[in-house]
Order: C-alpha cells, then structure tokens, then sequence
C-alpha cells in the first residue's frame, strides 16, 4: 500500500471572492497537519497559499515551499517565514518537476491560470502514462464544474482517449480529500510514481 507523506497542493495567490475558498484552504491545512503529511506548494505568503500555509503552520504541520528564482525578490521574506524548508529553483518547469518528485498525490484547491496550468501538466503526464500518483480537484462551491463540463466534452468528441482513461478525483467537501486520495494510492506502487524519463516541458 502506497502512503501519502507528502502532499502537493496548488491554489490560488488571490483569496477569491468566496469567503469559502479561505475557509477551506485553513481546513485543509489543518487537516494536513494533525495527519503529518508535509505540505509541499508554491511559496507564496498571500491569498489561499498564505492561507493554506498558515494553518499548516499553526497546527504544527511541516511545509516545503518551492519557487522560481525571479519570484524570489517578491516572495523570499514571506516564504521563509512560511515553510521550514524553501527550495529555490532555476524557473517554473523545475519547480514543478521537484513539486512532483517530492509529493505522493495533488491536490487542486481554487485558483486562477497557475493553479490550472500545474493540475492541467500533471494529468497530461499521467495520461501519457507518466506516473499514476492521484489527482483530485477540491471543487468548492462548485468551482471546478466548468472544467469538469469541458473534460466531459474533450471526451465526448474523442479528443480524450478511453485508453488510458484519466479520471480526475474530485471532492466537495475538504473533509473528503484525503480519504479519497488514501484510497486511491492504496495500488499505486513505487515505481508508478517515479517519473524515470525528464519531463516534457509543454
């Protein structure tokens, strides 16, 4: 049985407009902590990655913040005093690929065009049969639905192939995130969530 020790959560650097989406992000990083899975996210200090790290935080969680070099001036004295380890990295491809290497599942809290791009490559790369590491959507209030409408539609005109079926997890509730992510890395084996070959860069 494959564990969840670590868990990559992209989210928004802007809170929304939906008092829901902070609620949930202090939720969950609540839950992340009392259950010890390392938070491992982007870095930033304010919206709902602020959000998510400081209840991460409080709850005495750990977190791995890992940014880009040129974001670096923007976010450095904030995302040190968010994450007990800071990664740095040389642009945006390697850090996705060291969020990847260094997480056991993903987790798609609300969020604007980063936020899709990050969940969009990572199930470009396990449709391409990649990794089998899962993936959910924490579709609150229903924010996700049009993205869920439009993969419906991709595969009702066969732009999606059946095989290798990708199926997005997707949660309403925070509290259901991890219960559906433990019970979808139940099968996965090690060697499903190493990507061997380096990754595209889209």
């Amino acid at each position: 049985m494959s564990k969840i020790n670590a868990l990559c959560v992209y989210c928004g650097s802007s809170p929304g407009t939906d008092p829901a989406f902070v609620e949930a992000a202090h939720t969950f990083g609540k839950i992340l902590a009392e259950n010890n899975i390392r938070l491992v996210y982007g870095g930033g200090s304010a919206g709902l990655m602020g959000a998510l790290a400081d209840a991460v935080l409080k709850h005495g969680g750990e977190i791995t913040g890992i940014i880009p070099e040129f974001l670096t001036k923007r976010e450095r004295p904030q995302a040190r005093q968010h994450a007990q380890e800071l990664i740095v990295t040389r642009d945006m491809h390697e850090r996705k690929r060291k969020m990847f290497d260094m997480a056991d599942a993903f987790v798609a809290l609300p969020g604007g065009i980063g936020t899709l791009e990050e969940l969009v490559e990572q199930l470009t790369w396990a449709q391409l049969g990649r990794h089998k590491k899962p993936i959910l959507l924490a579709n609150i209030k229903g924010y996700w639905d049009p993205l869920l409408t439009l993969i419906d539609h991709m595969r009702m005109q066969d732009f999606l192939p059946a095989l290798p079926r990708v199926d997005c997890l997707v949660a309403d509730r925070v509290e259901d995130i991890l219960p559906k992510l433990r019970d979808a890395a139940r099968d996965v084996t090690d060697a499903e969530k190493t990507m061997a070959v380096p990754a595209e860069r889209m």
